[in-house]
């Protein structure tokens, strides 16, 4: 019985190996490396400017990708993304880090993004979603209708029209293709003592979308996964940390490892969803909180 598909590096693993042992004229070589390489391809990360977001950009840069997209909101890149652009440019592999100024919640403008990024590189690869806002404590009895609003645009819709733009492309080329929908721990337990009902409501609402998502473009092998980080130090967390330090001893003490996690703690598994080492996982969600959830 011979598997559904094949992989394009095969003869891969073991089967490589018994190849080998039957031709002594083919030299080995590790294909590992192989298998998480993005050359050539051409992603789109929303919420690239910063934080997360720009993380998960450079990640794809290393990884060999051809072009990076950047989505986000403000007119002109951060300083911090100016210097990643210009460390990128040094790594000599032809990575192109780009920044596109729009809004998320334009579900119009964005597929026109989309469209023009498509036609400009003559494919779509890889999407990460990962713009997203985190609102002040609030009473869920007292939620102002305005503010749940604004989070559930930004969180759910928002990451909803990006998916689509890059998917609508990936389903034009036909070349399948790899969306990671940045989530949350905080969409399948609720954070202790704190009031986020929007946030939190937010989070699992993208689970249940990339599970939809995923058995629909299943066919068209375009993937759909979501990446749950637990408490991690960026610039929108620093926003309670920076003024309620006690925040940070009581978040490290809520999981195994006694500390909260490092952006860069995330590279590891947005190279394995990005790439070829995943093509057989969608959606699933891929946990990323220091063991949170393990007691």
């Amino acid at each position: 019985m011979q598997p559904q598909s094949v992989s394009p590096l095969a003869p891969i693993g073991v089967n490589a190996a018994l190849e080998a042992a039957s031709n002594p004229s083919i030299k080995p070589r590790p294909k590992i490396f192989d298998e998480f390489a993005l050359t050539d391809r051409v992603a789109i990360v929303s919420g690239g400017n910063r934080g997360l977001g720009l993380e998960m950009a450079l990640t794809l840069c290393e990884l060999g990708a051809r072009a990076v997209y950047c989505l986000d909101l403000p007119e002109s890149p951060s300083e911090e993304w100016q210097k990643t652009k210009e460390y990128v440019e040094k790594l000599g592999n032809n990575s192109r880090l780009e920044y596109i100024s729009v809004d998320v919640t334009d579900q119009q403008k964005l597929w026109k993004v989309g469209e023009e990024i498509s036609d400009k590189e003559k494919r779509m690869d890889v999407c990460i979603a990962a713009a997203g806002i985190l609102k002040s404590h609030t009473d869920c009895l007292e939620y102002p209708a305005k503010q749940f609003q604004d989070v559930m645009n930004v969180n759910v819709n928002g990451v909803l029209f990006t998916a689509q733009a890059a998917g609508r492309q990936m389903a034009k080329f036909g070349n399948g293709g790899s969306i990671i929908l940045i989530a949350s721990m905080s969409g399948t337990i609720t954070n202790k003592d704190h009031a986020w009902v929007s946030y939190n409501t937010s989070k699992s609402a993208v689970l249940q979308m990339a599970r939809s998502m995923a058995c629909e473009l299943g066919p068209k092998r375009i993937r759909i996964n979501t990446l749950s980080p637990g408490h991690i130090y960026t610039k929108m967390t620093a926003a309670y940390l920076d003024k309620e330090p006690h925040l940070l001893d009581k978040w490290s003490s809520l999981n195994p490892m006694g500390r909260i996690g490092r952006p860069d703690e995330l590279r590891g598994v947005i190279a394995w969803l990005a790439s070829d080492a995943s093509t057989f996982c969608t959606g699933s969600d891929i946990l990323v909180n220091g063991g949170h959830h393990a007691w």
